[in-house]
Parts: C-alpha cells; structure tokens; sequence
C-alpha cells in the first residue's frame, strides 16, 4: 500500500517531472481537474437523489413489485462504466434504434431535420456514471432505513409529524454516515474511471494520466497529474469523515420492531413503482438488453475467435491468481488483527484496506518504477551470475497486474474475513486455548471452518472486480496480453464495439451474480435481524 505512493512521490519530484510541471499546470490540469470536479459533483448529485429516494420508497411503502424492485435495483453494479458508456452511444447514435424509429415514424432523413440527445459530452458522462454507481448510496441508505425503530417514527407521528416532515428531519439525518460513504464510495469509482469517460469526450484527471503517460511519453508528467489525483481522493476522504462526523447509532438490546411500511393505492402506487423501475431500466435493463440483442442479431458466437478465447483465458488465469493471493493476504490481516495482541494492529489493517480509494492509473504509475527496478535487479544479478537475463520477471509475465489487483482489492477479502469472524464469539477462541490450542490450531480447526461461506462471498467479488478493472489492467498488462475488458476497449476504440458484444456480454454475465446477491444479502430486514 505505501510503496506505490512513495514511489509516485518520487517520480512527481524528479528533475524531469520538475520541467514538465509549468506546461501542465498550464495547459493540462485547468480542463481536466474543473472537469473532473463537475464530473464527481454531478455524479454524487444524482446518486443522492435516486439512491436516497429509491431507498426510501421500497422501506416505507408497500406497492404492487416492491419486493422485486428492492433488490433489481442493486443490478446495475453488475454493469462496468465503460460497457454502459459504449451501450448507450451505439443505443443513441445515428444508427441506434431510438433514431432509426425516430426517422421511420417521422420521415426525417439526417440530423440536420430534427435534434437528438447525445451522450458524449459531460452531463451525459455524470448521467451514465450516475446510473451505474447510485447503488452505493441505495444499498448503504437502505440499510439504515430498514434498521430504524417503529419507536422513532411513532414518537415522531405524535409530534404531529407529516411524512414528508418525517423523512427530511429525522430519517435524513439519520442516515447522514451512510449517504456519506455511498457518495464516497460512488465518487471514487467515477474518479476511477477512463474507459467511459474517454469514450464520451471527457477530459478528466484520470484519462490526463493515461494520455500523458501513453501517448506523450512522460511518465514523471503522469505521476504529477496521479498526485493531484491523491489530494482529490484525501480530500474526499476528509469530506466523508466529516460529514459523518462522531455520529453513532445504536441498536436496542431487545429485538428490532421495524417500522411497517404505509400500503399505496391507485397513481400513488402506481408512481412510486415507476419511480423505483426507471433506474433499473437505464441502468441495467436497456443495457444488457442491447448487448443480448446484438449477440442474437450478429450471431455473435463467431466472434469466439482464437484472440477472444485467449483473452477469456488470460482473464480467468489472471483474475484467479489474483483472488487466491488477495484472499490469502486478507484472511492473514484479518487474523493477525483478531489473534494479536499488539496495538498496532487494527491501524495497519485499516492502511492495508485503504488501497480501493487508489484509482487504477494512480496505483499503475506508483508501481510501475518499483517494479521496474526490481526486474532490472534480477536481470542485472542473472547476467552477472549466470550470463543470462530472464527478462522483465513482473512487467512481462503478468505479476505486476496481479500486485495492483491486490492492492487495490484487498479491502474487499479484508473486509469479508473480519465480517466472519465477528460472527464468531471470542469465547470459543478462548475456549480452544483453555484446551492447548495454539493460534495456528485455532485458526485452522476452527475459524476457516465457520469462515468459508464468508471467504466465498468475498473472493467471488474480488474476481469479478479483477475482471472488470480496466485502467490497470491497460497499463500494466504485458505485452500481447489482453483481457476480455480491454479486448473490449480497443474494439470501442477503433470505433467498432459491437465487434467485442460478445467479451462484454460475457463480463457483465459474470458481474450479474454477485450483484444480485449482494442484493439479498443487503437488504435492510436481515441487517436489523443481524444487528
């Protein structure tokens, strides 16, 4: 975790990132940290208001399809930005099918009889964003909905509070922690992002470091622009810590009488499914609605070619390695913090976690001088030994992208253990040492028992999050070596993405299950019964 900040620190003060810095100061920084800064402030806008009231409507009301719309609206996490990015430009192009029923039903023939919306530019980036990444407002929102008490809201009602009074000063409130780091969290995906904000014209931070780096050869002038990217993640950070502030909520000792929710009739019920279905619609249906549709209409099975059978190859082996060690080091942490007795601990475990709030370019950059110089000391060593130089050991074969996927994912296998084991009661640890246990022995015999579907759950997000993760993966993958995200990304690149519909069919297939149990294992009644 610290060695790719330290290293990018490095590289930012360097003689040459020293002369580079007037001309990006000038006339790079300005448009990409302004567009950035309306990016994520759009993004979080719209996220607070579809995921708040969303989250609201399926915990206080009780309509004909809540149940279903409680947990389909989580589905949109199971779409990659960049996929939806390119949906939704095909969709809405001259050649898409909201245009050409457009042109049938009207008899217009060219842009220049009628206007039409396009998405490439940066409301449709902060829309496109928005509809992907508002499911972390909703579940985190939600969550804290479902576990407030029927006492608050009763006392609130003999206060003579009306509903919409109800939500904007007590429920509102309440909820601040958890709005406060949906919108964090849904903010640094946005600022993660380059593929879709690429692909729609927009010049963020992100993209300003892939350029610089890629196609103007200054890796020191991209690590500048990656460390005006950190002050960005620290000040949300510190953002997100103050909004929440020293709030805590607790839960009665007693069991939870949840608040029941009000039975809408007529438009209202109406409306308030139509208000819970347009997310899912935009952020998950049309999308792989289209992508299915071009699988079926370009009989897409061709495109299994020898290059897309290697890509899937490459990103099962890659993203399967990169779970086993992730998993490994985050079941390790977790342990260390629930068997030590050190102080220390439970702080590092924290920094070892923090390496999610790193965009993919950032973390990239970061490695990138560590690494090299690691592959330059073994070659160095080889030739002087033996007479041979192996090559680049971690840039050539892939390891390099199985380190940044462990740095960047870790918080992820951490989280998961540290969530088993607090479901596993200190007594028993202390039980199985009054017997002569060890920790080795406790660990083995008793905690990886219990702690395996937990360890399950976690592993399968950090492989689909490997799966999906594009900016890394671009800069840091061997060469020749390509996966099924940036197989895609180069067919949208060169302006032909229905050529890799198949790779991103596949990608947002396997994102699909996680999505949907995450959804069910979200929702707010089994936090309240789990407290």
């Amino acid at each position: 975790m610290a060695l790719p900040v330290l290293a990018l620190g490095f590289t930012a003060l360097s003689r040459e990132a020293l002369s580079v810095w007037p001309h990006l100061a000038a006339n790079v920084l300005p448009v990409a940290l302004g567009n950035t800064l309306l990016l994520l402030a759009g993004v979080a806008a719209f996220c607070a208001v579809v995921g708040v009231g969303t989250a609201w409507i399926v915990t206080q009301y009780d309509f004909p399809g809540r149940a279903s719309l409680e947990w389909l609206l989580v589905l949109p996490l199971a779409m990659p930005t960049y996929i939806t990015a390119y949906v939704y430009v095909e969709m809405l192009g001259f050649q898409g099918p909201f245009q050409t029923a457009l042109r049938a039903l009207t008899g217009y023939r060219s842009l220049r009889d009628y206007w039409f919306p396009d998405p490439r530019n940066l409301a449709g980036a902060i829309l496109i964003l928005g509809l992907v990444l508002y499911p972390y407002v909703y579940l985190s929102v939600r969550a804290l909905f479902g576990m407030q008490s029927a006492a608050i809201v009763e006392s609130a009602r003999t206060l003579g509070a009306s509903r919409s009074r109800l939500f904007w000063r007590v429920a509102l409130p309440m909820c601040r922690p958890a709005l406060a780091a949906g919108l964090t969290l849904a903010m640094l995906e946005a600022l993660n992002d380059i593929g879709a904000s690429e692909y729609l014209g927009v010049r963020s931070l992100t993209l300003s470091v892939y350029s610089t780096w890629i196609n103007g050869g200054s890796l020191a002038g991209a690590a500048q622009i990656a460390c005006v990217m950190l002050f960005v993640i620290v000040l949300l950070i510190l953002a997100e810590a103050r909004a929440r502030g020293a709030r805590r909520f607790a839960l009665p000792v007693k069991r939870l009488r949840p608040v029941g929710r009000s039975r809408l009739r007529g438009g209202a019920a109406v409306g308030a499914a139509i208000a819970c279905a347009l997310p899912v619609l935009f952020g998950a249906a049309l999308p792989i609605a289209s992508l299915f549709g071009e699988f079926l209409r370009r009989d897409l099975l061709a495109q299994a070619d020898a290059a897309m059978l290697r890509a899937l190859g490459n990103t099962v082996l890659i993203s399967g390695i990169a779970t086993l060690a992730v998993v490994a080091v985050g079941l390790m942490v977790a342990a260390a913090i629930r068997l030590g007795r050190e102080r220390w601990l439970p702080a590092a475990g924290r920094i070892a976690a923090l390496g999610y709030a790193i965009p993919g370019t950032v973390l990239a950059v970061g490695l990138l001088v560590p690494l090299a110089a690691f592959d330059n000391l073994i070659a160095d060593t080889s030739r002087a030994l033996f007479g041979v130089s192996p090559g680049l050991v971690l840039l050539g074969s892939g390891a390099a992208l199985v380190i940044a996927y462990a740095v960047r994912f870790l918080s992820i296998a951490i989280g998961g253990s540290q969530s088993g084991l607090a479901r596993i009661p200190t007594r028993i640890d202390d039980a199985a040492r009054s017997l002569g246990a060890d920790r080795r022995e406790v660990m083995q015999r008793l905690h990886w028992p219990l702690l395996r579907p937990a360890i399950a759950a976690a592993a399968l997000l950090v492989f689909v999050d490997c799966m999906k993760e594009l900016p890394a993966t671009l800069l840091l993958r061997p060469l020749n070596f390509d996966t099924l995200a940036t197989l895609v990304y180069g067919h949208a690149s060169r302006g032909v993405f229905e050529d890799g519909a198949l790779a991103a069919l596949l990608i947002v297939l396997v994102g699909l299950y996680p999505a949907i149990m995450l959804a069910r294992a979200g929702n707010g009644e089994n936090l309240s019964r789990d407290g």
